[in-house]
């Protein structure tokens, strides 16, 4: 995973606080990668209102927009003191997901860091989570940062290799490589994980399948364990580091984050598009509502064109 240019969405509505800025900044000076601070801005008083007619607002709407780069200016000058090569873009539109989505597919950036902002199940039904709509949509791999102090010291990923689609088998070599490739650019330690959960017994109501639930459960942890040593294998990864973990992922990822004192937890999203995963969301999205920790969240390789 190289990082060449990383594309930073700042949030109009939290001032001078901006985790995703601070966290991109860490990154540029270890990478020597140049930055874009994006701004989107949208206010329906300006936008088909009563008050204004049609040049008045174009021209409210350009007299705001040219504030907010100013402030852009103010927010990239510190990373321009410390030699990092920064543009700033601000412009105008909604949903917030669409404008983000059109200027990645303008400049290609090789990562895009915004602020997590964790809703409940309903509002990601409607749609309205710009976080939610990016692990679906974003075709570049996002940071998603959690406000609180930073370390920078451990990157954990998350695989699933049990898997039998060719394209999510992909991404746990890329989820994989791109967390190596991080570890030594960043100089984090990294740890590999692989979490899975037998069906629990309380579920199981055949009788022959109770008497042979505890052969079951050890077949289970055979299987999961041989796969996640097949895809370890061709890593130079010590052992120590390789993690395998009996539990439901939305579970016993955060608590194993927590408990290793894990600052970056990296995994992939499938999108799917059905209404079950509208209603339920992908394990990233069930994770993230748990976990305390920036996550980073890779898509698989998108097809040759």
């Amino acid at each position: 995973m190289e990082l060449h240019k990383i594309l930073v969405v700042i949030d109009p509505t939290s001032g001078d606080s901006q985790p995703s800025l601070e966290r991109a900044t860490w990154v540029a000076k270890h990478s020597n990668s140049a930055v874009e601070l994006l701004l989107c801005e949208y206010n329906s008083a300006l936008d088909g209102g009563y008050f204004f007619d049609g040049p008045a607002q174009k021209k409210a709407r350009e007299s705001l927009l040219e504030n907010q780069r100013k402030w852009l200016d103010t927010l990239a000058q510190p990373l321009r003191d410390a030699g990092i090569s920064v543009t700033t873009e601000a412009r105008w539109g909604k949903p917030l997901y669409t404008m983000i989505l059109q200027r990645i597919n303008e400049i290609n950036p090789d990562l895009v860091l915004r602020d997590a902002h964790s809703h409940g199940v309903l509002q990601r039904l409607f749609f309205n989570n710009t976080c939610w709509q990016l692990i679906r949509h974003c075709p570049v791999p996002l940071w998603l940062v959690r406000a609180g102090e930073w370390k920078g010291e451990r990157i954990c990923a998350a695989v699933d290799p049990t898997h039998s689609s060719d394209s999510t088998a992909a991404l746990d070599h890329l989820i994989v490589k791109s967390t190596i490739a991080l570890a030594d650019l960043l100089g984090m330690q990294a740890d590999y994980m692989h979490s899975y959960a037998p069906l629990p017994r309380t579920m199981v109501f055949d009788t022959e399948l109770v008497a042979a639930y505890d052969q079951y459960v050890e077949r289970s942890a055979k299987h999961h364990r041989e796969a996640f040593e097949k895809l370890m294998v061709d890593y130079p990864i010590e052992k120590t580091n390789r993690h395998l973990l009996e539990g439901f992922p939305e579970e016993s990822i955060p608590e194993f984050v927590k408990e290793h004192g894990i600052d970056l937890l990296v995994m992939g999203a499938v999108s799917r598009g059905n209404l079950e995963n509208a209603l339920i969301g992908n394990t990233a999205e069930r994770v993230l509502e748990a976990v305390q920790t920036d996550l980073l969240v890779i898509k698989p390789p998108r097809p040759a064109q």
